[in-house]
């Protein structure tokens, strides 16, 4: 069986294949997965491909018994070409709203190459919520700004909604010619009825990143009055920053010494001259900056700059309670990271949440996202416990080894290949919807 997978990003593997520099921040899970189906017995034969603006023309890898295919652009007739070179028998593509991803499903139906599409968000849900909570005025922008966006991007939150709208659109149109479709949750099950009513819906969860299944995992310590608080993502407003901020008041009413580590990049700063204009530019982080100010929370916000794969999983470990507050997900890895940690987690019951983790007994869950009220009891319920938390983190813990099992979803994965192929109903499986 030969498969062709197409990927958003080019994975460390891909990149080092094709002699390019490795991004070591994202896209570890597919490593993951991909590492977990090489060691099937009978695996398929693999080719990774993705889009990578580094490369002038199209360059070939391989390494570990998988070939990687690098393209400079990812239109139609680039992966046509693709697909009359090489005699796949299926494709896999990886996500659902990006251009390329339509492009190579447009040119799998024309090939008459079976194609498999794996929901990772729902766009629909994603643009729906983009900047909800945000106050109306830091969501227009003027055509001043505007015109210095177009020489100096910023992050002009109308432009990233009418991107995320067009991503949404894009997103529906491939949709709507699928047959086969792949996800986790009932909310993506949901929007694949929705959106895909001719898919065949197949059930496969997510292998997560290799570190996270070896070495150290969390263990509790006494705070005191200073609990250590994470979120993985805080640089768009649907991860929801700031309704935690309005919460961190009440909170540090609680524990004093409180504070809150956002993975990620600050607020750009180049100096008091520069500030007015970049603040201007980028108004979801100029929002934060000033909840942050109003609410006298300096000193216990903290941004980590990116991490890589061990110092996100330190940064879990370091952690007393992981924060998934955003106002949609699908099945968030970074859940399930903090879940096979062990690490108490309090997450708003978006999307997908509710069927990782289940309120009181794994977790806690909130609702509605925005609510800082509830996020604050959430947050109370789990580290105001005589524990901590840390039996809601064991159970936690148990269920994602099962959820995130390598070998038990590179088996299932590899069935949903067979089934295609064959027209064949999947044993001991959901399949269809």
């Amino acid at each position: 069986m030969r498969v062709l997978w197409l990927v958003s990003i080019t994975i460390p593997a891909a990149a080092a294949a094709c002699g390019l520099a490795a991004n070591e921040v994202g896209g570890g899970w597919l490593t993951g997965q991909l590492t977990a189906l090489r060691a099937l017995p009978g695996a398929p034969e693999l080719t990774v491909c993705s889009v990578d603006a580094r490369v002038q023309a199209p360059k070939t890898g391989a390494a570990d018994g998988v070939r990687f295919r690098l393209l400079p652009a990812g239109d139609q007739a680039a992966f046509s070409a693709l697909l009359r070179a090489d005699r796949f028998d299926l494709v896999h593509i990886w996500g659902t709203e990006y251009p390329a991803a339509r492009a190579l499903h447009a040119a799998a139906l024309a090939a008459g190459v079976p194609a498999l599409v794996g929901i990772q968000g729902v766009m629909a849900d994603c643009a729906a919520h983009l900047c909800d909570g945000v106050p109306e005025k830091y969501r227009r922008s003027c055509f001043v700004q505007r015109g210095i966006d177009r020489i100096v991007p910023g992050a002009l939150l109308d432009g990233l909604q009418a991107r995320f709208d067009a991503l949404a659109a894009g997103e529906a149109a491939l949709l709507r010619e699928a047959r086969f479709v792949t996800g986790r949750t009932a909310f993506d099950k949901a929007a694949a009825a929705r959106l895909a009513p001719r898919a065949r819906y197949f059930v496969c969860n997510e292998t997560l990143r290799p570190a996270f299944y070896k070495g150290p995992a969390w263990r509790p310590r006494t705070f005191g009055a200073a609990p250590r608080l994470l979120m993985s993502q805080g640089n768009y407003p649907l991860k929801n920053l700031h309704t935690v901020l309005q919460a961190l008041p009440a909170l540090r009413r609680r524990w004093p010494g409180l504070t809150l580590a956002v993975a990620g990049w600050p607020p750009l700063d180049k100096g008091p001259l520069l500030r007015p204009v970049i603040d201007w530019m980028f108004p979801y982080q100029r929002y934060c900056k000033r909840l942050i100010r109003t609410l006298g929370l300096e000193g216990c916000v903290r941004y980590t700059g990116p991490l890589n794969e061990a110092a996100m999983k330190q940064a879990y470990l370091d952690a007393d309670l992981y924060l998934l507050p955003s106002s949609s997900e699908n099945s968030p890895n970074s859940l399930g990271e903090a879940m096979l940690l062990g690490l108490p987690c309090v997450a708003s019951a978006a999307g997908g949440t509710p069927d990782m983790l289940a309120d009181g007994r794994e977790g806690a869950l909130y609702a509605p996202p925005g609510d800082a009220a509830a996020l604050t009891g959430a947050v109370l319920r789990v580290l105001g416990a005589p524990d901590a938390g840390a039996a809601l983190g064991a159970a936690a813990q148990a269920r994602a080894q099962k959820t995130h099992d390598p070998a038990a979803n590179a088996r299932a994965l590899a069935g949903i290949y067979t089934a295609i192929l064959n027209g064949a109903e999947i044993l001991n499986g959901e399949d269809t919807q």
